[in-house]
């Protein structure tokens, strides 16, 4: 009779996954609620149950081996569904109103799946979002006007602990007819001065020594992607689909690497409410395609 395989424990996974994203053993030890020897004595026993090395040290902290990196992918996958399974099942019928901020860029990409399968779980719940920019929604979440919110990695508040989603590189979008990047001085399309991504895609073309003027100003991304639609600028963007028309820029068009940032989910005191929804903004971010194709965690 053929012997099953030993099945894989989910708090491993978790533990593993935790540390794989954050780079640190300290980090998932408290986001778990275990010490650190503890959850080093886990990602021992998945490594032997699994017979490969998972993490090693790198110059940005732990960081997942080749084996690793192809177990990160589907252990989100696995825990997303996990919980999900188990939040429906489990959870008690909850009602009231959740508070939830995002940019409107990430607004559109998954908050039609989140609030969906949100509300399919929890019917007698309603949620308000808010769309603003990072460093708006980091500023109500700290007065309280907000339970959680999505928000671009550098704009967390102090005393605020983010949990990672993703981590990889901004991507330079122009019109895919137009031959905008070759511009001097570079046209560009970017957010208000306080915008993280800005800051970064000037810093890259200062260090290039590339010329360039700020030409359009929005604080929505749809206000940044029009013009560079129309071969008016060049915009910066997170990986992923994109309108049709556009097209991502590169070393081949003669623009510089943008650096990495992340997606930070940042929550309140928490709530019930406010925990469910934030396992379904989990599962939803983590299962996008896109994001799994860029992610370097």
């Amino acid at each position: 009779m053929l012997a099953l395989p030993p099945g894989l424990d989910p708090d491993l996974l978790r533990s593993f996954v935790l540390i794989a994203e954050g780079g640190s053993f300290t980090r998932a030890a408290q986001a778990v609620g275990r010490t650190q020897s503890a959850v080093s004595m886990q990602i021992r026993r998945l490594e032997e149950m699994l017979g490969q090395p998972l993490l090693l040290r790198g110059p940005r902290g732990v960081e997942p081996t080749p084996h690793g990196a192809w177990l990160l992918e589907r252990a989100r996958r696995l825990l997303a569904m996990h919980d999900e399974i188990f939040a429906t099942f489990r959870s008690p019928a909850m009602a009231g109103q959740v508070r939830l901020g995002t940019p409107d860029d990430y607004a559109l990409r998954w908050l039609p799946t989140i609030l969906a399968r949100f509300s399919e779980s929890h019917p007698a719940a309603e949620v308000e979002v808010t769309c603003a920019p990072s460093n708006e929604l980091a500023e109500r979440l700290v007065q309280g006007e907000l339970d959680l919110t999505l928000l671009s990695g550098g704009n967390e508040p102090p005393g605020f602990a983010g949990r990672t989603l993703w981590r990889g590189a901004l991507v330079w979008v122009g019109a895919a007819q137009h031959a905008t990047h070759a511009r001097r001085p570079l046209p560009l399309a970017l957010a208000q001065p306080r915008c993280v991504w800005r800051r970064a895609a000037t810093a890259a073309l200062d260090e290039a020594e590339i010329p360039w003027r700020l030409a359009y100003t929005s604080t929505s991304q749809a206000g940044t992607l029009a013009p560079a639609l129309a071969g008016l600028a060049v915009t910066v963007c997170m990986p992923g689909p994109l309108p049709e028309g556009l097209r991502t820029l590169g070393p081949a068009e003669g623009l510089p690497p943008l650096p990495e940032f992340t997606i930070e989910l940042l929550s309140g005191p928490p709530t019930p409410l406010a925990e469910a929804l934030a396992r379904h903004i989990v599962a939803s971010v983590r299962l996008d395609p896109g994001l799994e194709a860029a992610s370097r965690l």
